[in-house]
């Protein structure tokens, strides 16, 4: 196993620098194509969040791996290299896992605990097996990391921890106020249709507010969202849908608006929101100066610290500046901007009578958020199942060689009793069956031990390395050993549960 993932989030980065760097899903696409095409990389997955943008791959050269795909994240990000590299973390091999391990669980999101990332590493490995760039590594490894986050979510109460996004957005909104109050009986905004959407769209359904408005580029999703809502049995919200032209309208009759749309450029700006309330927009406050972040000299630094064994990450950037105040008049327009990039212009901060809540102001206020201690379990889990996920794959790497060995043996006595039938050609059924059995029970006899001590060694630290023993001191074609991992990989029925 030579896993490697290099990437940055809301830990290594200020979102002004992963809202450029996000990632559309044909460039997605693109990205593991050309990730598979480097020579350093025999497998991808690209998982890429509001919060988040990471390359896993399956490199056999470390160096040249962090080098190839930092480029290549740089390239589809339109980020430049000498711009990202600053912002980049690296982890390699078991400490690999363990972040996505750590990720699942929601450890590693902006609101610990947070269950949405689920969906997100669900999708990332749909999109992997889509494309084939996800080989017999990364689908196990993102399977577990499925199952791991569950289990985290089931036997702790890491939910306790922290909520998704969008309820902890709509708490910000209410400032202080008990969201469900602060909701009764508003009117609802909601832009855009895809799966943050609707789950902005579910939370403020259960939240009280009396009437949602879905408008989305594509009418039929905005309409089914619609749908969903409306047979939702634990709400009487008032739903219905309408064309992307109409925002604007919509815009002098909501109270609250929560965006979350794939567009690259602002779908609603601080003139638009200003119109649709009447009011002047302010003049801009002068922008306050940003500290800069202390950088690794270049992409071979991070190298150097992972296989050095002296950091695992770059370091995290200290955190911007708070953006200018909110206006102080009463809340006439609340504003929840989940999309990255953004939505939302954030000059709307300076309209008199709107609330705006974003992605850099959610980093922000969560930042003090006091951890749960069911956090300490589920670290505990993480790094149990870490070592777990270590062994099976050390396991499982030296079973097609334990497999290409018993078949091997099936050759070799197929062959004898082929060559015995010739000798002795009057020997009956009965005799040559009884004969057949005995030599193949000989056979399993001798195998059974070596080769069931070698897969317990195999899945030890270090263990690696009885696999290639084992087919030296037997002489076994690496072809044959080759075709049986092939042949495994590509069963139908390989990791369904």
């Amino acid at each position: 196993m030579s896993l490697l993932v290099v990437g940055l989030s809301h830990r290594s980065a200020p979102v002004s620098v992963l809202e450029r760097a996000s990632l559309a899903a044909d460039t997605q696409a693109k990205l593991l194509q050309d990730t598979l095409a480097a020579e350093p990389a025999t497998e991808a997955a690209v998982l890429a969040t509001c919060n988040r943008i990471e390359l896993y791959a399956d490199v056999d050269k470390f160096h040249a791996g962090v080098a190839e795909l930092s480029t290549l994240l740089a390239q589809h990000s339109g980020v430049g290299l000498d711009e990202l590299t600053p912002y980049l973390y690296v982890h390699y091999e078991d400490r690999a896992v363990h972040h996505l391990f750590s990720v699942a669980c929601g450890l590693d999101s902006m609101v610990v605990g947070e269950g949405q990332i689920l969906g997100q590493i669900k999708d990332a490995l749909a999109r992997g097996q889509e494309l084939h760039t996800a080989g017999r590594l990364l689908n196990d490894l993102f399977q577990q990391a499925l199952r791991v986050g569950k289990r985290a979510h089931s036997e702790t109460g890491i939910d306790r921890a922290g909520q998704s996004l969008v309820s902890f957005g709509l708490q910000q909104l209410a400032a202080g106020a008990d969201p469900g109050l602060w909701a009764r009986g508003k009117r609802a905004l909601v832009i855009g249709a895809g799966s943050m959407s609707s789950l902005a769209a579910a939370t403020l359904a259960r939240t009280g507010v009396a009437e949602i408005v879905v408008a989305n580029r594509t009418r039929s999703r905005a309409d089914r969202l619609v749908e969903i809502l409306q047979q939702g049995d634990d709400t009487t919200v008032r739903a219905h849908a309408v064309e992307m032209s109409a925002v604007g309208d919509e815009l002098t009759r909501a109270d609250v608006v929560v965006s979350c749309t794939g567009a690259t450029g602002l779908v609603l700006t601080a003139d638009a929101l200003a119109d649709a309330l009447g009011v002047t927009l302010d003049a801009p406050a002068e922008a306050p100066a940003v500290t800069a972040v202390p950088a690794p000299a270049d992409v071979d630094q991070h190298a150097a610290w992972v296989e050095n064994g002296s950091a695992t990450s770059a370091p995290e950037a200290p955190r911007r500046v708070t953006l200018p105040a909110q206006s102080t008049g009463p809340v006439k327009l609340a504003l929840l901007d989940l999309a990255m990039p953004r939505d939302i212009d954030g000059a709307a901060h300076r309209i008199d009578g709107v609330r705006l809540v974003d992605i850099e102001s959610l980093a922000d206020a969560s930042a003090d958020a006091p951890m749960a201690a069911d956090v300490d379990q589920v670290r505990t889990i993480v790094a149990d199942e870490v070592a777990a996920f270590g062994a099976a794959q050390r396991a499982a790497h030296v079973a097609p060689t334990v497999v290409a060995l018993r078949t091997m043996a099936a050759d070799v006595v197929a062959g004898e009793i082929a060559r015995l039938d010739g000798r002795l050609p009057d020997l009956d059924e009965k005799q040559r069956a009884e004969i057949t059995q005995t030599v193949r029970r000989v056979v399993d006899k001798l195998l059974h031990a070596p080769t069931v001590r070698v897969k317990q060694l195999a899945s030890e630290p270090g263990g690696a390395g009885y696999a290639d023993a084992l087919r030296e001191l037997f002489d076994l074609d690496p072809q044959t050993v080759a075709a049986v991992s092939r042949a495994d990989l590509n069963d139908p029925n390989r990791g369904r549960s």
